[in-house]
């Protein structure tokens, strides 16, 4: 019966840890003379070639009865960075992506309303009780800190509205191995509230705004703020974050007249203005029509400014980065739409009633918080956590495709 390269990890990875092997089988792969080989990033795996069958001599020879003798086989090390401690197999799918970013929803109150993210009537708000605490989350941060996750964004709703975000930032910055934390906010309550996220150790901002008309801000996001939104963004800008991040979402109708003025935005400001695709979700009235495409966009842009630079990132990055030269900051587009990014996809998703999702689109979820809840240790939730993982897509499903199936509002997801 042939073995996949991911049951195989998941099996030797539970004995490996009791017996030290991860710190040991890194010493013995940078000594041996295994070849060097080179990351694979992309989902160019198939499930053919995740297969690994146990006649194959690399996976006869994978290990000896004696622990200084192992060597890696090579269907597992092709998920492997080479020369560094081997990633989580309870967080590598069976295309070989390996989820090292994790966002959390605090809550999914907030105090906007806006078009795109949650429906006119409103939402049904779990129960408290049904919400993660703050033990729950911090719980479950450590877990996936300890099995490779380097980087966790805060969401909601609106997280700076949750009275302990401070406590729960605090806490995450003293888990060894995160590197980073980053919030993505409304920026209503941001001014008042960037000292404090300062000092607790916040080192990314995301800050929505999809309009530099305060009526049509106002239209948007059914709310008045635009006014405490900008006080945010240029506080944040005087306190040192460079580059802030700036989210618009485009909507043929609203506010693609505004491209330009995004644009301009960037010349004097350290900012990182990134233009998204109109996503469908439960309840936001997404429309094909009302989807302004990212090639549409550039277009566009490329009018005003046809010098505009292509700015080459890492290859998880979700945004294609252009700069126009001179200017300080840069613009991004998000194209999940017309142009995903699902074979580079690191990502994973907490739900603020605690459910796990491995794919933004997906209306597969898996309830980690009734696992907390039941009692389970450490090595059961890896386990659940671990199968969620496994059965994560290679990609979407479409844009036409995803408008017809039942998911939660972006609001209950956590943007």
């Amino acid at each position: 019966m042939a073995l996949s390269s991911r049951e195989f990890c998941l099996s030797f990875s539970k004995h490996a840890k009791a017996m030290g092997f991860y710190k040991r089988a890194s010493e013995l792969v940078t000594q041996s003379n295994i070849p060097k080989v080179q990351r694979r990033w992309f989902s160019s795996a198939t499930q053919e070639e995740n297969k690994l069958s146990p006649s194959d001599p690399a996976c006869s020879s994978a290990m000896s009865s004696k622990t200084n003798s192992v060597q890696v086989p090579a269907g597992i090390r092709r998920v492997l960075k080479a020369e560094t401690l081997p990633f989580s197999a309870f967080l590598t799918d069976s295309f070989g992506r390996r989820h090292n970013y994790l966002r959390i929803s605090l809550t999914e109150r907030c105090n906007l309303r806006c078009q795109y993210c949650m429906p006119e009537e409103g939402i049904k708000l779990t129960p408290r009780a049904q919400l993660l605490s703050t033990e729950e989350v911090l719980t479950l941060a450590r877990l996936f800190v300890q099995e490779g996750v380097d980087k966790i964004r805060l969401t909601g709703g609106e997280p700076l509205i949750r009275p302990d975000v401070l406590h729960i930032i605090g806490e995450m910055r003293k888990l060894e191995g995160l590197k980073t934390i980053a919030i993505t906010t409304n920026g209503v309550n941001l001014s008042r509230l960037l000292p404090g996220l300062k000092d607790a150790g916040v080192d990314l901002l995301n800050i929505s705004l999809d309009s530099l008309v305060p009526a049509k801000f106002e239209f948007i996001a059914r709310r008045k703020g635009f006014h405490k939104v900008m006080e945010g963004i240029n506080k944040a800008i005087e306190m040192g974050y460079n580059i802030v991040k700036v989210n618009c979402v485009v909507m043929r109708g609203l506010n693609e007249d505004e491209l330009l003025d995004f644009v301009a935005l960037t010349e004097k400001k350290p900012l990182e203005v990134r233009f998204i695709e109109y996503m469908p979700f439960d309840g936001n009235r997404w429309n094909f029509k009302k989807m302004v495409s990212y090639q549409e966009m550039l277009d566009h842009i490329k009018q005003e400014w046809p010098n505009l630079e292509l700015l080459h990132g890492a290859e998880s990055d979700t945004a294609k980065i252009y700069k126009v030269p001179g200017f300080q900051g840069q613009i991004g587009f998000i194209t999940s739409m017309s142009d995903h990014f699902c074979g580079s996809c690191n990502r994973l998703r907490i739900t603020a009633d605690g459910n796990l999702k491995v794919c933004l689109f997906g209306n597969s979820e898996v309830s980690l918080r009734d696992v907390l809840r039941s009692g389970a240790t450490d090595a059961e939730l890896l386990q659940i956590i671990s199968a969620a993982v496994g059965r994560k897509k290679k990609q979407h499903a479409g844009m036409f495709s995803i408008s017809k199936m039942k998911n939660r509002p972006m609001i209950l997801i956590g943007g």
